[in-house]
């Protein structure tokens, strides 16, 4: 989860020692609690490797268990030389550290994780990469072909990759540290998704991280409950839930949830995918007070369900000029669920939905860079960034109408602060401006526009399918195209700002 806007970062990471400010030297102390923070993930990607090393001997007996006991007992090791030593270090975590420590989290796990895929399946190290990022970013965009003859341990370890990064890395790290209460606020920002992160479901940032995984993992055993009682698997099940609550999109089929051809595993899907894609902070007040009302009374909530309502009518209009559904209920549920699919980021396909009219692939991407609510685990710009940026442009319009009238956005009944209206617009500048620049990289590395575009836009709002020569799978790129949609994929998880900011050279001085 991710985004922060550059006002935030005070304090001093680095130190000058010349009277010009010239030489800048990163702090020993920061140094090495930098050390101690980045090694807790690299210590659990170790130990996600270890357990599903005895899952693939014990579970699954699939002689895959060198391919993850290895690389992950490298990785423990590697943790526990890099923490142990340094846990006398209790230096104080400065805000300006946590974007630093966001992307070094990322990169490290994601490089991490990248061991297992290509020891199993033997594509290149740059794809496993892309095939990584993918997963922990919930992306869902992938590289392999022929998952329906994979073994389960493979398939389920890219699910459960998927799962944990739905909530984030940083999340995950300040729930396990017992000694970051007083800078894991620093952290969760960021990485939370949405231009407003001082919400706190509890008082205190360590049982927030709590908190949120608690609601996480009961939203994902009722999903896999779900799936399972309308026919799948509980393997399949299971594996689904990951991919749903975190909407990411992965599955254990080639044909996605098409593969199943089951109206009610869409139905299913739908509602779980719209709960992940929900501020988590409302499910929390849910499970306090036990009224459902409380989605309908949030605003940004009822906008994004009243879009999804409207997008899917409209896709569904669409979709009969084209196609030849014989039962029009099929092709309102079809419209639903792809919709749905793309505006929550979980690229869930179904039946050749990339065949379909232009008119309705353009309502999806439109779907897709709006996306889900701030505080889930959806892409896109988020909804909460949307009503600001309408009701910025309904205020400038009032203006024009009255001059001398004084007009303030207001959003749930309160005015919006300054500093959250400087974020949103700065979120969709950089969002125009990195979308071009990307657009332009992939083109020069031989894609046509349309094609280009709609990569671009499946990795930077973490969404997962493409069109054109991508539709099928992202295999027909080289290591440059994957190593620019990789980038793509960890700017649109952390939010443009939280990176683009480390390439500021004011950060790195005094």
């Amino acid at each position: 989860m991710a985004g922060t806007s550059t006002d935030a970062y005070d304090g001093q990471l680095f130190r000058s020692d010349n009277i010009q400010g010239s030489a800048m030297v990163l702090r020993f102390p920061q140094i090495l609690l930098l050390t101690r923070l980045v090694a807790i993930p690299v210590g659990a990607v170790g130990g996600v490797l270890l357990l599903f090393g005895f899952l693939s001997v014990f579970e699954f007996h699939d002689h895959l268990e060198l391919s993850f006991l290895e690389p992950g007992l490298a990785f423990s090791l590697l943790a526990m030389i890099l923490s142990v030593p340094l846990l006398r270090y209790r230096s104080a975590l400065k805000q300006r550290m946590a974007p630093l420590f966001a992307l070094l989290a990322w990169v490290m796990v994601g490089l991490c994780a990248a061991i297992p895929i290509t020891l199993v399946t033997g594509v290149s190290f740059s794809q496993a990469v892309f095939e990584s990022f993918s997963a922990l970013t919930t992306t869902g965009a992938t590289v392999l072909s022929g998952l329906d003859d994979m073994s389960p341990t493979f398939l389920m370890y890219r699910q459960f990759l998927q799962w944990l990064g739905g909530l984030g890395v940083v999340v995950f790290v300040v729930a396990i540290l017992p000694h970051l209460d007083a800078g894991g606020m620093k952290l969760l920002k960021a990485e939370v998704p949405g231009p407003s992160k001082d919400e706190k479901l509890i008082s205190r940032t360590r049982k927030t991280a709590h908190a949120l995984w608690g609601i996480y993992l009961l939203i994902t055993i009722f999903c896999a409950i779900a799936y399972h009682l309308v026919g799948l698997s509980w393997f399949d099940a299971i594996a689904h839930s990951f991919s749903t609550v975190s909407t990411g999109g992965f599955s254990t089929h080639d044909a996605s949830l098409g593969f199943y051809r089951s109206e009610w595993v869409y139905l299913v899907s739908d509602l779980f995918m719209l709960l992940g894609a929900i501020n988590f902070a409302l499910h929390f007040a849910f499970y306090r007070e036990r009224r459902l009302r409380l989605f309908w009374e949030n605003e940004e909530t009822r906008t994004f369900l009243i879009i999804v309502l409207v997008l899917s009518l409209l896709v569904f209009l669409v979709l009969p000029h084209a196609q030849s559904f014989t039962v029009e209920l099929k092709a309102l549920n079809h419209a639903f669920f792809i919709l749905i699919s793309f505006i929550t980021s979980t690229g869930f396909g179904a039946e050749n939905f990339t065949q379909w009219p232009n008119a309705a692939l353009f309502l999806l991407l439109i779907g897709s860079y709006l996306g889900g609510c701030a505080g889930s685990t959806a892409g896109g710009s988020k909804i909460l960034r949307i009503v600001i940026l309408f009701k910025l442009v309904r205020r400038e319009i009032r203006r024009l109408v009255h001059p001398r009238g004084v007009f303030a956005v207001r959003y749930q009944g309160r005015p919006v602060q300054d500093s959250i209206v400087r974020n949103t617009l700065a979120f969709f500048f950089f969002m125009l401006l990195m979308n071009v620049i990307l657009v332009g990289l992939m083109m020069i590395d031989g894609l046509d526009l349309w094609t280009a575009i709609t990569a671009v836009t499946a990795c930077i709002n973490v969404l997962g399918p493409a069109f054109g020569t991508l539709a099928n799978n992202f295999q027909p790129l080289d290591a440059f195209g994957l190593d620019v949609l990789t980038f793509a994929m960890v700017l649109g998880r952390l939010e443009y700002l939280t990176l683009l900011v480390l390439f500021i050279p004011q950060y790195w001085r005094r």
